[in-house]
């Protein structure tokens, strides 16, 4: 696969088969993904691979919190800026939508849309869950290369025939995964990624996610 097709290919997949992924070939995976660009060479990226029993348990004690809703909701950063707005807040809501109408659930069915959104922490069947997470002293410029790391891995992926899912709801729950999970004091949770072999027949993985043309945010000079 090229990575044009790679690219185009790409999606959040949010339904996974139970075919099992095999650890060499995320070995490979994430040794190619050391070659994401990184200023300074600094490569600010650290992660845990779960899999069968500690994902598993992970998944049993988010469940425990799920039911006591946004009170318990505990994320280190901001995932959305509070101040969202105009054309960036319409496509955050618009593919939401497309989402919830891919999968027949209408906007007045809350008690689905919650336990939909529930999904996101059983990884929507993926077979394997990893955590992100950095130094907390790291700034923007070294979150930005954990992002091209995670574009890269996403497209390897691809490559590999497996696909996967950039999971920020994770964050929400970081007090919860610290529990069960050994991440450093001193670092920031960032995202989980679930990681697995795409479901084809699934509706909530077929719907269109557009894309603004580039005229909306590229200004060319001198050309």
């Amino acid at each position: 696969m090229n990575v044009t097709d790679a690219v185009a290919t790409r999606r959040s997949v949010r339904r996974f088969t139970d075919q099992k992924v095999d650890r060499d070939v995320l070995t490979r995976v994430l040794k190619k993904a050391q070659r994401a660009p990184s200023g300074g060479n600094t490569q600010p990226w650290n992660a845990v691979v779960l899999t069968r029993e500690p994902m598993q348990k992970l998944f049993v004690r988010i469940a425990e919190e799920f039911p006591k809703g946004r009170d318990v909701h505990a994320p280190e950063y901001n995932i959305y800026p509070p101040e969202l707005e105009g054309e960036y807040e319409a496509r955050r809501f618009g593919v939401g939508e497309a989402l919830y109408e891919a999968l027949g659930i209408p906007r007045e069915d809350k008690m689905k849309r919650l336990m939909w959104f529930a999904e996101n922490f059983r990884a929507f069947g993926a077979p394997v869950l990893m955590l992100i997470h950095t130094p907390k002293y790291m700034g923007p410029p070294q979150w930005s290369d954990i992002g091209m790391w995670l574009q890269t891995i996403g497209l390897l992926l691809r490559e590999e025939g497996l696909d996967c899912c950039f999971q920020e709801a994770w964050a929400v729950y970081s007090p919860q995964i610290r529990e069960v999970v050994d991440i450093p004091e001193d670092h920031i949770f960032f995202c989980g990624v679930a990681i697995g072999h795409r479901d084809p027949e699934a509706p909530v993985n077929q719907f269109d996610v557009p894309r603004a043309d580039i005229s909306e945010s590229i200004r060319w000079e001198g050309w």
